[in-house]
């Protein structure tokens, strides 16, 4: 009794600590989320406008990573909402609605009025129900500069048979967060984790909340056992018979000092279970202890749900973090883990079956002609891997090295008889190569190829952050980003691949290395603009918010204009307009932040 009394004891005082911090951070971030919600509202203005649904062809969506991807219930289509892209400048966040048709590997963009405000780091579900609906809640919205975060607590529905977006109005649901997961568990939304920040504080949650599909109102859960502590961009799954879920992984942040901040990347895997009836349910957190090849620590990794309820986990990183330095080690590999088994596996590629068949027939050769080919490359001498150096230059003058080491006929016969044995074993090993810097930067990223030197096959560079979902078996995966040095590559290159045959990867769309933007600017360069900008602002307030009266709508997008040219144009009407939402007591330099993010949006959406 005594024992029992002290756990409930410093369970409680925990969940009181929680609590409390829980209040602390809401507090501090009200007032930056007060100076967001204006240009938030802004945006919702601008897309009340908007009547009718409009659908056009277009390109693929433009580079991004924290989007949703989700798989059409009933078509043979993927769906893409939100997302981020940083350019070393600006922080840009989406909410445009992307179709992605597999057979005809088309892509529509979708315009419904009255969307979700742009986000970043939601979570969306889809559910048969109603001819297919998009469930999507919470995420992020950044301002700008990335300074100040606003943290959604929104539930909304995409009804996908009538192209009609609908805000889901119930009570007593999670609070603001992003990085949570949500996954549809029988007739219920489960949302666990997640995380809120703010300038100065932060916190990571391990609370789990239901959302009834049926009665559609939300009850926060209280499992028995032992939880997993709290995280964020963890996966997970639902088991195959519906009565739970699994978690596994995860990342979160714990203040070791007063300014100072550690990162701690999870690797445990736990078990949420539903007993009883309908109405009746209890919850229990177990621990699990899978079996297999298990994936080495990261965050950032992609996951969808797979054949017969496998998991598939994709990349990700690993960040080693020292007193003032950052690097992470960026992973391509791709782990599959069985639900029912409590099992991990590598997915490794097997090849084609032309190559295995070239392979095969290379080896069923007589010893005499093994002999005389062994005699000719011992008479051309001894030849060792041949690197291939590829440089491609971006738009802003950067070089980027790909380098493929290419092995020796010795090193391809002894591979030829390692991938033999592990054929026997039902897997087979990709041929990695190295990267790479970017200018004069060197780092550890690497292309993993396979197959022969001849005909490589490309796999995804590696990435963390990027889109995956799961269709008639097979994995697509668009996007994401990874990082050389101090500078951040967004990817809008798409692929697929087949998770029965496991052969190799299918590219949708090539990453463009040249269309990589990436701006930089000093600290003192920024406060001398802020400090120029507020300036100017008082001095012509009066003269330019006269042009604005003249001017029913927005000022007007000229030819040939770019956002930076437009934005310097109509940088007063836009400042007019966010000090009428923002009020007269918001600081010029918040109001000039927020005007600049309007004008940003209705460039874009002109």
């Amino acid at each position: 009794m005594g024992k029992k009394g002290k756990k409930e004891k410093k369970v409680k005082g925990a969940e009181k600590t929680a609590a409390k911090m829980e209040k602390k951070v809401s507090k501090r971030s009200k007032r930056e989320e007060e100076d967001l919600e204006a240009l938030i509202a802004e945006f919702q203005t601008l897309d009340a406008k908007k009547t009718q649904v409009v659908e056009t062809s277009c390109p693929p969506p433009s580079a991004r990573l924290n989007a949703s991807f989700s798989a059409h219930p009933e078509k043979d289509e993927l769906i893409m909402f939100g997302g981020e892209y940083f350019n070393g400048k600006k922080t840009y966040l989406y909410n445009d609605l992307f179709f992605y048709n597999i057979k005809k590997n088309s892509w529509v963009k979708s315009e419904i009025p009255n969307p979700p405000p742009p986000r970043c780091s939601h979570q969306a579900v889809v559910v048969p129900q109603g001819g297919g609906q998009l469930w999507v809640f919470g995420g992020e919205f950044a301002s700008p500069n990335g300074e100040q975060f606003y943290h959604y607590k929104d539930l909304w529905v995409l009804h996908l048979a009538t192209h009609t977006w609908e805000n889901i109005k119930a009570p007593g649901g999670p609070s603001g967060r992003s990085g949570h997961r949500m996954v549809l568990s029988k007739r219920q939304l489960l949302v666990f984790g997640g995380f809120h920040e703010s300038t100065r504080d932060f916190i990571y949650y391990n609370d789990v909340y239901s959302f009834s599909l049926d009665t559609f109102s939300w009850s926060r859960l209280a499992p028995s056992g032992s939880a997993p502590c709290p995280r964020s961009a963890c996966q997970m799954t639902s088991t195959p018979d519906g009565t739970g879920v699994i978690i596994y992984g995860g990342y979160s942040k714990v203040r070791v000092k007063k300014d100072v901040e550690k990162g701690a990347i999870h690797s445990d895997m736990f078990l949420l279970r539903r007993d009883g009836k309908d109405g009746q349910e209890k919850w229990l957190w177990s621990r699990l202890n899978p079996s297999g090849n298990k994936p080495p620590p990261r965050s950032g990794f992609s996951l969808a749900v797979g054949p017969a309820g496998r998991a598939v986990l994709f990349g990700g990183v690993c960040d080693e973090e020292e007193e003032e330095t950052l690097e992470g080690d960026f992973f391509n590999d791709v782990f599959l883990y069985d639900t029912v088994k409590n099992r991990w596996f590598s997915g490794l590629l097997r090849g084609t079956k032309t190559e295995k068949k070239k392979q095969r027939r290379g080896r069923k050769g007589g010893a005499g002609d093994k002999e005389e080919e062994r005699s000719k490359e011992e008479e051309a001498g001894p030849q060792g891997p041949t690197e291939v150096i590829k440089e491609v230059v971006t738009e802003d003058g950067t070089v980027m090295t790909i380098k493929e080491v290419i092995p020796g006929p010795q090193e391809e016969e002894e591979e030829e008889e390692e991938e033999e044995e592990e054929e026997e074993d039902g897997k087979m090993t990709p041929t990695h190569i190295n990267l790479i810097g970017f200018g004069r930067t060197e780092t550890n990223f690497q292309f993993c190829w396979a197959g022969s030197a001849s005909a490589p096959m490309v796999e995804p560079c590696p990435r963390s952050s990027a889109m995956a979902t799961v269709r008639q078996g097979k994995l697509f995966l668009y996007g994401g980003m990874f990082e050389v040095g101090d500078r951040q590559f967004t990817l809008s290159d798409f692929y697929c691949l087949d998770l029965h045959k496991m052969d190799q990867w299918e590219v949708l769309v090539e990453m463009d290395p040249k269309t990589q933007e990436w701006l930089e600017e000093s600290e003192s360069e920024e406060d001398e603009e802020d400090e120029a900008g507020g300036a100017q602002g008082e001095e012509e307030e009066d003269s330019e918010e006269e042009e604005g009266d003249e001017e029913e709508e927005h000022p007007t997008v000229q030819d040939g204009e770019t956002v930076t040219d437009y934005q310097d144009r109509t940088e007063q009407y836009w400042i007019g307009l966010a000090r009428a939402n923002m009020g007269p007591d918001a600081r010029d330099k918040k109001v000039a932040k927020v005007a600049l993010a309007m004008a940003q949006v209705f460039y874009e959406d002109r």
